[in-house]
């Protein structure tokens, strides 16, 4: 029964005064008597080589696949029913959030078409639908052939009909043009099946291969296919398998296995379509292999090995391996390699040298060049290094640009974005033969005009006297730098993964009603290089938090936020910056949303069957040693939960997710709401129907959203509703002058 988990006691605690806020308090959150469940500690001991940890909520563990117990479940439904109670007198305002949200979605919107090998793909979703329909449409490298018919190659919401979750992994047409194979998700779990669509018959083939990962590789005989099958226990990676279509998935061939799981195993075709490349990767060490799609039955041929601290990916086109490493060069460099001598480094061709002051992050190839991604300044840039020549394209700090997927290098135009937190993504083809960029799409926003709304690149002095990178948004005519406004701070730092500005049409329901909405590129990306990602992993985590705290203290010294109203946001990683800054500085911040966190830190990291742990040493530590025990345990959010006021909380988890299990939100909810001292709202939701990236479609996600964006505005005292946002078209971003 779900009443045995609910005590009166904290109905008391309710009684308390609430800290002093601004004039314009908080009127709903504050004032309900709801009584928060509590769940029942019961004695545990998490076993380490550094002595034993007393967990009292490790019982809502439950590793089922399939199912959970009755008593983790009838908490979970407890804690999601009191999240509905406690947010009921806002579900006029989250009504309303979603309404805006949904009105700013074009609701027959489609992708910009793309060529690959014969073919424009593209995905267009129907009025009113969750999912697009994959499409195709026949032409040359220029343009699709206007007397070619459009044909659906896959219809995702027939796919997803009757499905609690579904998501598309990966899809790949056969050489032939003939087959689609495609991956699908329909538990959250990232555990797809394989499964192959005739194109020309419509029909779907009886081949099904369960328990695999997203990717999909066609050889060249248009009847094999590679596929990873997922590791049964750690999820994330495992085995690489060969298929022939009309064979059972029990006699599939074992192309591959790796005996470290530290390292995760990603496979795909290269640019020239003649190998298949098995990409080993772990933070600190790679490998890649490739064996020859156009071969039947043939053996992976080693192309880099694996070295202490050296980090590359390859590709391969026009007879030659191009390869970025890290090298002789921290930022990377990108060079090309002879097709039968990869390894002998005497003979690599530098094409972009590493510098210091940029970061080489990705790269597409193109005839007689390469188009990078590299990091300048914690902006993405997108240049193009062809013929001798060295072309980039400008655009001002906070504006990102990045580049499209390529699957066919002969593709007439490079296909590259651009926008930044007010600009909505514009799509252009830069042509390689007459050097234009041309203005395929702005996305369209209905209901907003992007010119009321402003945006700013600051820079912070951390406590040790780095600069610290933020990106500011707001509306110009509600916000202004005189101290007054609800700020919201976000990030991340983890991975070296850097917290690119983007544009959300969503965040324009928080921007119009007064918030100033900010972005802090914290160490541990690598927004300003792989030394900005180094300084914050391992021993240096902690530079993380720190960073995060000032920023936001200089975001309040330079006026752009009320003291009394500062939030802040972050999700996996980034929810472990949260619980890490809640713990040390939670006075400063009167409210936070913490997706998927992960909290739980050194329980996680001593256990070898939960996904990921043993990936992630390189990034946390082993906690084997006791010098990377003893610092997790100096910030881990769980452990370090004490009696003290913590600021109001949003907690959100998905019951099957795999990258950061359910439990440990739900854990890092039990703990808190036992040890802290204040009256703040402490909500935890779980989606019972999904894992880490929450609901799928492009509507479910909005009704989420819509209650943490009403928890927010209700604390900073606008729960009012907000007047209209302005004209209704949006304004276009302008086009580049073009490469220099």
């Amino acid at each position: 029964m779900v009443s045995q988990w609910l005590v009166l006691g904290s109905l008391l605690l309710l009684l308390a005064p609430a800290p002093a806020l601004s004039e314009s308090a908080p009127r709903m959150l504050m004032s309900t008597t709801a009584v928060p469940p509590v769940a029942s500690p019961r004695p545990h001991l998490v076993k380490s080589p550094h002595g034993d940890r007393a967990d009292e909520y490790f019982w809502l563990r439950d590793d089922d696949p399939k199912t959970k117990r009755a008593d983790v479940m009838a908490y979970l439904q407890a804690e999601n029913a009191h999240t509905e109670a406690v947010l009921a007198p806002l579900a006029g305002l989250q009504a309303q959030l979603l309404g805006e949200m949904r009105s700013r979605i074009v609701a027959d919107d489609s992708s910009v078409p793309a060529y690959a090998h014969g073919w424009w793909t593209w995905q267009a979703y129907a009025p009113g639908a969750e999912h697009p329909r994959l499409m195709r449409q026949r032409g040359g490298p220029e343009r699709p052939d206007p007397k070619a018919p459009q044909e659906v190659m896959l219809d995702l919401p027939a796919r997803a009909a009757g499905q609690a979750f579904y998501k598309l992994g990966d899809h790949a047409i056969s050489p032939d043009g003939r087959l689609l194979a495609f991956t699908e998700d329909t538990t959250g779990r990232r555990i797809h099946t394989l499964r192959v669509r005739d194109l020309v018959t419509g029909q779907m083939l009886p081949d099904a291969v369960p328990g695999v990962l997203e990717s999909v590789v066609w050889a060249a005989d248009s009847r094999t296919l590679y596929y990873v099958r997922q590791d049964p226990v750690l999820l994330q990676s495992g085995p690489v398998y060969r298929h022939r279509l009309g064979q059972l998935a029990a006699s599939d061939t074992l192309v591959f296995d790796e005996a470290d799981k530290t390292l995760f195993t990603e496979i795909r075709a290269s640019a020239s379509r003649r190998y298949l490349i098995v990409h080993l990767r772990g933070g600190d060490t790679t490998e890649s292999m490739a064996l020859r799609l156009d071969r039947e039955g043939a053996r992976l041929q080693r192309v880099l090995a694996r070295r202490p601290k050296i980090r590359h990916e390859v590709d391969h086109y026009e007879g030659r391996w191009f390869i970025r490493t890290n090298e002789g060069a921290v930022n990377f460099r990108l060079v090309s390699a002879p097709e039968g001598a990869p390894e002998a480094r005497r003979s690599w061709r530098s094409l972009v040298p590493g510098r210091d002051d940029a970061a080489v992050e990705a790269f597409v190839l193109v005839p007689g060049g390469v188009a990078i991604e590299e990091r300048v300044a914690a902006d993405r840039r997108v240049r193009l290094v062809r013929q001798g020549r060295s072309q980039a394209l400008a655009a001002a700090p906070g504006v990102s640009q990045g580049l499209g997927a390529r699957p066919d290098p002969q593709a007439a135009h490079l296909r590259y974005t651009q926008q930044s937190m007010v600009q909505p993504q514009a799509t252009y083809d830069w042509h390689l033969a007459s050097g234009q960029a041309l203005l395929r799409k702005t996305r369209a926003v209905p209901g907003v005009d992007a010119s009321l709304y402003a945006t700013q690149r600051l820079w912070a002095t951390a406590r040790d006297g780095k600069r610290i990178p933020v990106t500011l948004a707001w509306r110009r005519d509600r916000a202004r730098s005189d101290g007054t406004a609800p700020l919201l701070v976000s990030g991340y730092g983890s991975y070296g993964l850097s917290l690119d500005t983007y544009f959300s049409a969503n965040r324009i329901s928080l921007l119009d009603r007064g918030f100033v909405v900010a972005q802090a590129h914290v160490r541990g990306g690598a927004d300003l290089g792989e030394a900005w990602f180094e300084d914050g992993r391992l021993m240096n985590k902690r530079n993380s938090f720190y960073d995060f705290i000032d920023a936001t203290d200089a975001l309040l010294a330079a006026g752009w936020g009320d003291k009394t109203r500062v939030f802040a946001s972050g999700g996996s990683a980034g929810g472990l910056l949260m619980g890490a800054v809640a713990n040390m500085a939670g006075d400063r911040y009167r409210g936070m949303l913490l997706a998927v966190p992960f909290v739980d830190v050194v329980t996680t990291m001593l256990d070898e069957t939960i996904p990921l742990t043993v990936n992630e040493y390189t990034q946390w530590g082993n906690p084997a040693d006791k010098a990377a025990y003893d610092y997790m345990l100096s910030y881990s959010p769980y452990d370090n939960l004490r009696a003290q006021a913590y600021p109001a909380m949003y907690v959100s988890t998905g019951l099957w997710d795999s990258q950061v299990q359910y439990f440990e939100p739900a854990k890092y909810v039990a703990r808190l709401r036992a040890k802290k001292t204040d009256t703040q709202p402490l909500l935890l939701d779980t989606d019972l129907a999904s894992g880490h990236g929450g609901a799928s479609g492009r509507y479910a996600a909005l009704e989420r959203l819509a209650r943490q964006y009403a928890f927010l505005i209700d604390l900073a005292g606008l729960a009012a509703p907000a007047s209209a946002s302005g004209p209704a078209a949006v304004t276009a971003n302008p086009a580049p002058a073009g490469p220099k």
